[in-house]
């Protein structure tokens, strides 16, 4: 498959390689098959990865430079493209169903209320459940043009050394931030301890959502909502160097909602016009009205 020469310009059907967004997912479940096993008995990955998804991670992997993460901030981050609710955009968010994956046929809204009723039933709290609820919707920007490596996979650092821990991490070779004095040593452009808000992480759509819902959410939720995609970070203690106190309080809610995240996929339906008024008023209590997208 060829590489889009700039991948700042590339257009809407360019490097395409999951047939489904959920491949990732799925791939995600096979690497960690369950939860709080030691993190040599999860990294599973290697020959018997889907073809598809080595090579959506040889183009993210390729392509998530330093510079390109400023400019899809740019691009993204002024929140213009479209004005909706949070249920619009759940609503919104179905046009990328695949009626063709062999898993499932529920709707993106049917796979948010299972994650969220999970946690409900678990007797979390509300903000918890709210989080479950909406933690993919940054997925929206598929529907902007983005390409999947752009949207989905493990996040990581940029500006800085790529870890080995990183699923793929020979992939790194072609990045052309490997070769680059400034990003290639072990802290970067960072400080020991500067914090993960001082740092910035691979494009996808934890870092958009986290943006259209930072200033209305608990720290908490924020952080879920920003690092649950953060495997080397979360699971595999990769960049402890530069995180903060503050951040590991943080990481005990990304690490407890990440099963959710994980084993919630069913083709159990649940009835979504039942559940609608509940979290309706759910998304009224801590997202009321019209968000900027």
């Amino acid at each position: 498959m060829p590489r889009p020469s700039d991948p700042t310009s590339h257009p809407v059907d360019a490097a395409q390689p999951l047939e489904d967004l959920d491949d990732w997912e799925s791939d995600l479940v096979r690497r960690y098959p369950e939860p709080n096993k030691p993190a040599e008995e999860f990294r599973n990955y290697g020959e018997d990865t889907e073809p598809g998804v080595r090579e959506f991670y040889r183009l993210n992997h390729r392509f998530q430079t330093f510079d390109f993460v400023q400019k899809k901030r740019e691009q993204f981050l002024p929140l213009r493209h479209r004005k909706m609710t949070v249920w619009e955009a759940m609503e919104f968010l179905n046009q990328l169903v695949d009626e063709s994956d062999p898993d499932t046929d529920l709707s993106q809204i049917e796979h948010l209320l299972q994650t969220a009723e999970s946690i409900r039933a678990d007797g979390h709290p509300r903000w918890f459940i709210l989080t479950g609820l909406i933690h993919d919707l940054g997925k929206v920007l598929c529907l902007f043009g983005e390409p999947q490596w752009a949207v989905v996979g493990d996040t990581f650092p940029v500006g800085c050394r790529f870890s080995d821990r990183i699923v793929f991490p020979e992939f790194f070779a072609d990045n052309p931030d490997s070769d680059d004095s400034r990003y290639n040593t072990e802290y970067g452009v960072y400080s020991p301890g500067i914090g993960l808000d001082n740092v910035h992480l691979s494009w996808g759509h934890d870092e958009y959502l986290y943006h259209v819902v930072k200033d209305r959410l608990p720290d908490e939720a924020l952080a879920i909502i920003r690092y649950h995609s953060f495997y080397p970070g979360h699971r595999e203690s990769a960049y402890d160097h530069l995180m903060n106190d503050h951040d590991r309080r943080m990481f005990q809610w990304v690490r407890a909602f990440n099963p959710y995240d994980l084993y919630t996929k069913s083709d159990r339906r649940p009835d979504v016009d039942a559940l609608r008024p509940y979290y309706e008023e759910l998304i009224k209590e801590f997202l009321p009205g019209v968000l900027d997208w």
